[in-house]
């Protein structure tokens, strides 16, 4: 599906719009050949979109902006961060394989606290697995957390969970349960 096109110059403009509610402020303009202008256009109305949203598609996915926006509110809500993370565990279960690769093959474009961080690679590295997917590399470059984490303030459930947190997790210092639908 991918479309090689050659492009000779770039130019960014500042130039000020309001499409579908989003205030876009920036125009990109490529210089092309008008043979491949032509095989763009074909492409973009056999999707049925006009090409600056074919273009935005292909570069910029739907479930990766999805992704991008779900990390945003992590981390700008700290204290809907269980909300949250139930919202991207519902997004990275509803990908089929090629859809969550591409949702999460680019790191968080926001600050995450190091417990968001590492819960949010934990969730994606053990979702990857039950996918068959290869976990994205910037989640190896997540550093664990310092100190264990336990999903219940009760001691009495702590060794259960160290013996039976998922792999991702327990590498992260992060002990959870997830028998309850696979839901950690």
């Amino acid at each position: 599906m991918g479309v090689q096109v050659s492009i000779r110059r770039i130019d960014i403009w500042g130039t000020a719009a309001i499409v579908g509610g989003v205030s876009k402020n920036r125009q990109l303009q490529i210089r092309i050949s008008s043979e491949d202008k032509a095989r763009i256009q074909e492409r973009a109305a056999s999707a049925g979109m006009d090409v600056s949203n074919w273009v935005l598609n292909l570069v910029l996915p739907p479930v990766e902006r999805e992704f991008q926006d779900l990390c945003r509110e992590l981390s700008m809500r700290s204290h809907a961060r269980s909300y949250i993370l139930a919202e991207v565990q519902d997004l990275l279960e509803r990908l089929n394989r090629k859809d969550f690769e591409q949702a999460v093959q680019h790191a968080p474009e926001f600050s995450l606290p190091s417990f968001e961080a590492n819960y949010l690679a934990a969730m994606i590295e053990h979702t990857a697995m039950y996918k068959g997917a290869v976990p994205p590399a910037w989640t190896n470059t997540v550093p664990a957390l310092e100190r264990p984490w336990f999903a219940s303030s009760l001691k009495s459930l702590r060794l259960y969970l160290l013996t039976n947190s998922p792999a991702p997790f327990r590498r992260r210092n992060l002990f959870v349960d997830s028998n309850v639908g696979r839901r950690v």
